[in-house]
């Protein structure tokens, strides 16, 4: 009877302690952040990591990351997208591109010689979606909207100085807008996850690749090719690649309003410019590492770019022409698109040449 009574106040103990037990569990998140870079990558140290530790800092510790970098939660980079659509992830940063044709619209923003710089052209790409493509990115809660800095030529054994260069080389290309740049401009284009470069350069599958500088030393590029070919900012940027960091949408409708309100801090405009400015900060790194490899490095000055954007120029008049058959205004999208990085351009410069004015 005794035992039965000890059992019976044992029950009733864990009964009346459920909801308080409940109510602490909800007092921490515990969220999974997960993609393909590297764990070394200045991408995962200098941007997700740095993201991530914000995030914690103003939620009080509240808000918890386990961190995967590295598909370490399975999966390919392709997976990615819907890994945050299935709840199989929290938090992903991936390339939408990654799914050829999947967000067509947003495409725009890989055009040959869109962008200016990766901070402007980012917030032009969080402000174009949210005016013109929301439905895009429908299956997911869009934390932040990026580009990265301008895109350049890494080769094994020819330096490209001219786009007749590009004959006859195997280049690899992230999405199929740069890829379809790389075919115009004469190279044959392999289209594969960052990832996958490494393998591929050192057994010849490719004769070289297209990233930013600031990719180069965690996919050790520097190491496997010999020669890089920059373009001239006065040139404009060869190309650009977009990103999309984006939740859970039931994850994030589950969250209290408090920390709602943290994640909703941590997201947006400025987030998406300061992904994109830190990520374009990385290139200096990644050129020195080529630097001190003793490569090659060749600047292709603006009277050459020319020549690059007239073969590549197929390549937008495809896409608008693809637009259109969609039922978008193709041409209505791009000049949207070119505005909005205009206008960002201008209020990124703006504090630049406030302070060389208030240096000198």
């Amino acid at each position: 009877m005794i035992q039965r009574r000890t059992l019976l106040q044992s029950g009733a103990a864990v009964a009346f302690g459920a909801p308080a037990l409940v109510g602490f569990a909800q007092s921490t998140v515990t969220l999974r952040f997960h993609t393909f870079m590297a764990p070394q990558s200045n991408v995962w140290l200098n941007m997700h990591r740095a993201w991530m530790d914000k995030v914690s800092k103003d939620s009080d510790g509240r808000i918890r990351f386990e961190a995967y970098p590295a598909m370490q939660l399975g999966g390919s980079p392709g997976q990615l997208f819907d890994q945050a659509r299935d709840g199989v992830a929290d938090i992903v940063w991936t390339l939408p591109g990654n799914t050829a044709g999947r967000f067509p619209r947003i495409e725009v923003f890989e055009l040959p010689f869109m962008m200016n710089n990766a901070e402007a052209t980012s917030k032009a790409f969080w402000e174009y979606v949210q005016t013109v493509a929301k439905d895009e990115f429908k299956d997911v809660h869009p934390l932040a909207l990026q580009v990265h800095g301008p895109g350049v030529f890494h080769m094994r054994d020819k330096l490209i100085k001219t786009a007749d260069d590009l004959r006859g080389s195997k280049v690899r290309g992230p999405t199929r807008q740069i890829t379809k740049m790389l075919g115009y401009l004469g190279a044959t284009p392999v289209g594969m996850p960052l990832p996958q470069i490494p393998d591929a350069l050192s057994k010849g599958v490719i004769n070289g690749c297209v990233i930013p500088w600031e990719v180069v030393p965690s996919v050790k590029v520097h190491e496997l090719t010999r020669f890089h070919s920059e373009f001239d900012p006065a040139g404009g940027a060869l190309y650009t690649a977009t990103f999309i960091m984006a939740m859970n949408k039931a994850r994030y409708a589950a969250l209290p309003p408090d920390l709602k309100a943290v994640i909703d801090k941590h997201s947006g405009l400025e987030t998406s410019g300061w992904l994109g400015k830190v990520q374009q900060a990385g290139d200096v790194l990644g050129r020195e590492a080529a630097v001190k490899q003793g490569n090659t490095i060749h600047t292709i000055p603006a009277s050459e770019a020319q020549e690059f954007r007239r073969k590549a120029r197929l390549v937008e008049v495809e896409w608008m022409q693809d637009m259109d058959k969609r039922g978008f205004n193709g041409k209505q999208l791009l000049e949207t698109a070119k505005a909005l990085i205009e206008k960002h351009g201008k209020t990124a410069a703006a504090p630049a040449k406030a302070a060389a004015a208030k240096k000198g």
